[in-house]
């Protein structure tokens, strides 16, 4: 997409590090919280983020020591619920006497764990990660590209984020044909979400029309009913299970959905329900690969 393609590095060299090793300089890294300065690449690294995980994973950096305690941790990730890996309290509150013990290098929140910036930066160089949901794909391909040039995967980054650029492009290409509606469900209720918001990327950037002008684009969206959509009637309607994404009991998303009100939509009609990965869309939505899987998932149901 035009507004992917001048994205640059967020890391330059600075040079000059005392205690840099020999060759390496000092680095700045730009964040939503402001500029860190790293003495060298880090080797000890706390990662406090789901989706930074993820990509740290996919591109085969070592050095993560501390990692969240997540009662629910996606299959692909689950690895890191061994012992092997220190827990430093939840995604949300993090334990500031672990991390300080585990003496990191680096420290990465983003999201749920941006608050906690400010503290973690006493303890140790922290960096924001957090992805600005107004311009989603844009934010989260330069946050991924930032931790491909702090940990020296440029290559294979870019070779990645291009083909999803381009894959982005095509969709876009074709969903405009087409309205939809994201709705979220937990407890049993239903909120539904807009363009700009952390669902936004199926309308700001895959190209599918909002049914309904004016939703929320804040992070707990505007709560409605079945004749809510009714009354919108899209052509798809994307589903996203929270008790799922975080192992909650309760109702199932098809079974909050399953009325005579929504069965009667458009969407139901024709097959455009789309039950999306909710561990992708609510917890790892910022990671690499799930970043392509959300793509390709809404580039199938558009096509």
């Amino acid at each position: 997409m035009a507004l992917l393609a001048g994205l640059v590095g967020l890391l330059t060299a600075c040079g000059g590090a005392t205690d840099a090793e020999p060759g390496e300089g000092a680095i700045t890294v730009e964040h939503a919280q402001g500029t860190t300065s790293l003495d060298g690449p880090p080797e000890r690294i706390v990662v406090l983020d789901l989706g930074v995980l993820e990509t740290l994973d996919e591109l085969g950096v070592e050095g993560v020591v501390g990692v969240p305690q997540v009662a629910n941790l996606p299959e692909h990730l689950a690895e890191y619920g061994s012992d092997d890996y220190t827990k430093v309290g939840s995604l949300k509150e993090p334990d500031f006497e672990q991390v300080n013990a585990l003496e990191p290098d680096l420290v990465i929140v983003a999201g749920r764990s941006a608050p906690a910036y400010g503290e973690l930066s006493e303890i140790a160089p922290t960096v924001d990660l957090t992805v600005d949901t107004t311009d989603f794909l844009a934010g989260a391909t330069e946050r991924i590209e930032t931790l491909g040039s702090l940990f020296g995967k440029e290559d294979a980054v870019q070779d990645r984020l291009s083909a999803l650029a381009a894959r982005a492009d095509e969709i876009a290409s074709s969903g405009a044909d087409k309205t939809g509606l994201v709705v979220l469900t937990t407890g049993g209720k239903m909120s539904a979400y807009g363009p700009g918001s952390r669902f936004g990327i199926v309308y700001d950037d895959l190209g599918v029309r909002p049914a309904v002008a004016g939703l929320s684009a804040e992070t707990h969206g505007d709560a409605i009913s079945a004749e809510f959509i009714a009354d919108a009637d899209p052509d798809l309607l994307f589903v996203i299970d929270r008790d799922s994404a975080i192992g909650e009991a309760g109702q199932s998303a098809k079974q909050v959905l399953d009325n005579a009100l929504v069965n009667g939509t458009t969407a139901a009609r024709s097959g455009g329900i789309v039950h999306l990965d909710p561990t992708q869309w609510y917890l790892t939505s910022n990671g690499l690969s799930s970043l392509e899987s959300m793509v390709e998932a809404v580039g199938d149901s558009v096509a």
